[in-house]
C-alpha cells in the first residue's frame, strides 16, 4: 500500500472515530463529491467497522452544480420538492451524524446570475434550518473534513501542475488533521486538550465586551451573559465527544447580536457561495451592520446580507492565535475550514445554541431573547493578522490584554 493510500486509511478512520465518533446502530450521512470516491469507500467502511447501522452517501458534482445553477427551471431552483425535505427529516428523525467532505472549486460558480445563486442559497438554507438547528445545538455529532481536488488544489497552487497542486493539498490536509503523525487519535486527543485549557481561562473571565483594534479595524463586541467557549472537542446530546471541524485551532463563542459597533476589514479571501470575495469592510451600529462592502466579489456579499435579518448581525467570536501552524504554512487556502484556523474570525448570521449555558434547552425566541442571534446563515470571515490586538472589558470597567500582535497576550 501507498504512503497516501496509508494516509488515506488512517484520515477515514480518524474521521469516523475522532470526528462523528461513530457508535453501534448510528445512521450515518456522507455528503461528499463524486471525484472523492475513494475516500468515501474508506470513511463508510471505517463507520461500519465502528458498528453503524446504515452509512447514507450523497454525493455531488462541481460541474453538474454550475450546469443547476445556469439551467434549472426559476420555480424549480426556489422551491425545494418535498421528497428532499423528508430526507432532511429522515436525517432527524435518526439522529444522523453528519460528516462533510469539502472539496470544490472556490470559483465554481463564478460569472453566473448572482440573483439565482442567493434565491437557491436561501431555498437551501429554508429547507435545511431544523437540520442547521440541530446541529447549532450539538443535537447529534458532526464534522466538517476536506479532500483535495484538482480545481481546488490549482487555485491554492497555481504555480504547480494539476497532479503536483493534488498532490500537495492533500500533504497540507494530512498535516493540518495530524494524519501524517504516528497515531493521528492521540494526538488529536492531545490538541483537544490544550484547546479546551484556553476555553477555560476565557470561561472563568466571563468578559463583558471584546475590543478588536487593527489596520481598518476598531470593533467592539458584547458577549452574552453566561457565554460560554468552546475548543477541541464537542459533546452530543447524550455525551458523546466529537470534533466538528478538522482541521480546528479556534476557541469560540458567540456574539452578543444586540451590542457591536465599530468596523472591521477581513485580512484572508472568503470562499463563498462559488465565489472568492476578498477586502471585506463592515461597519456595526447597535449589532447591525449598516454597511456592508468587497473590492472583490461585492454583489455576491451585498446578496448575502440581504439572505434575512439576522444574517446582519453577529453570530460567533472566535479566537485564533497568529502563530497557528495554519497561519505559518503562509498558504491561502481560500476554503474557510482551514482559512478560519489561520485566523481570528466572525460569522454572520446565527450563533451556536451550546455557546450560552442552558442554549441547548432554549426555545428560538429564548435564545434571542439571551442576545444569540438567529439567522438561517452562518459566514464565517477572517479578520486576525499579526497586527491585531484584542481586549477584554470586564463588567467592572477594567481592561484585560488578550491578544498583543496577533498571538495571545498570556
Amino acid at each position: 500500500m501507498t504512503t497516501f493510500q496509508q494516509n488515506l486509511e488512517k484520515y477515514a478512520a480518524l474521521v469516523a472515530k475522532t470526528g462523528v465518533n461513530v457508535q453501534t446502530g448510528d445512521t450515518v450521512v456522507l455528503q461528499i463529491a463524486v471525484d472523492q470516491v475513494d475516500l468515501a469507500r474508506k470513511i463508510t467502511a471505517a463507520c461500519y467497522d465502528l458498528g453503524a447501522a446504515e452509512v447514507l452517501v450523497k454525493w455531488h458534482d462541481d460541474t453538474i452544480d454550475r450546469i443547476q445553477m445556469q439551467h434549472k427551471a426559476e420555480e424549480r431552483l426556489v422551491n425545494v420538492p418535498d421528497f428532499q425535505q423528508q430526507e432532511y427529516d429522515y436525517w432527524l428523525a435518526h439522529n444522523a451524524k453528519r460528516i462533510s467532505v469539502i472539496s470544490s472549486n472556490p470559483d465554481n460558480l463564478q460569472g453566473l446570475d448572482g440573483e439565482r445563486i442567493a434565491a437557491a442559497q436561501k431555498a437551501n438554507g429554508q429547507a435545511m434550518l431544523k437540520v442547521r438547528q440541530a446541529t447549532q445545538a450539538n443535537k447529534n455529532s458532526w464534522t466538517v473534513i476536506a479532500a483535495a481536488s484538482p480545481a481546488w488544489a490549482k487555485k491554492v497552487f497555481p504555480a504547480l501542475d494539476e497532479q503536483a497542486a493534488t498532490e500537495q493539498l492533500w500533504t497540507e490536509i494530512f498535516k493540518t488533521t495530524r494524519v501524517d503523525q504516528a497515531d493521528p487519535i492521540d494526538a488529536w486527543a492531545e490538541h483537544g486538550k490544550q484547546l479546551q485549557a484556553k476555553a477555560a481561562e476565557l470561561n472563568a473571565a466571563q468578559f463583558k465586551a471584546l475590543h478588536y483594534t487593527a489596520p481598518g479595524t476598531d470593533l467592539t463586541i458584547g458577549l452574552p451573559k453566561n457565554h460560554i467557549w468552546m475548543g477541541g472537542p464537542s459533546h452530543s446530546s447524550d455525551g458523546r465527544p466529537f470534533i466538528a471541524n478538522m482541521p480546528t485551532e479556534e476557541v469560540f463563542s458567540a456574539a452578543d447580536a444586540n451590542h457591536i459597533d465599530g468596523y472591521i476589514s477581513s485580512t484572508k479571501p472568503l470562499s463563498y457561495a462559488g465565489h472568492t470575495l476578498n477586502k471585506l469592510h463592515f461597519t456595526f451600529e447597535n449589532g447591525q451592520v449598516i454597511k456592508a462592502s468587497a473590492e472583490e466579489g461585492n454583489a455576491v456579499l451585498q446578496k448575502l446580507v440581504q439572505t434575512d435579518a439576522g444574517v446582519k448581525h453577529l453570530g460567533e467570536v472566535a479566537l485564533v492565535p497568529d502563530p497557528s501552524p495554519i497561519s505559518q504554512s503562509k498558504i491561502t487556502f481560500f476554503n474557510t475550514l482551514f482559512d478560519e484556523n489561520a485566523s481570528n474570525h466572525l460569522a454572520l448570521g446565527s450563533a451556536y445554541a451550546f455557546s450560552i449555558e442552558g442554549g441547548t434547552d432554549m426555545s428560538e425566541t429564548e435564545l434571542k431573547i439571551a442576545g444569540l442571534n438567529r439567522s438561517q446563515a452562518h459566514v464565517d470571515f477572517m479578520v486576525g493578522s499579526s497586527q491585531m490586538n484584542i481586549d477584554g472589558l470586564t463588567h467592572d470597567g477594567r481592561i484585560v490584554p488578550l491578544f498583543r500582535n496577533g498571538d495571545w497576550a498570556n
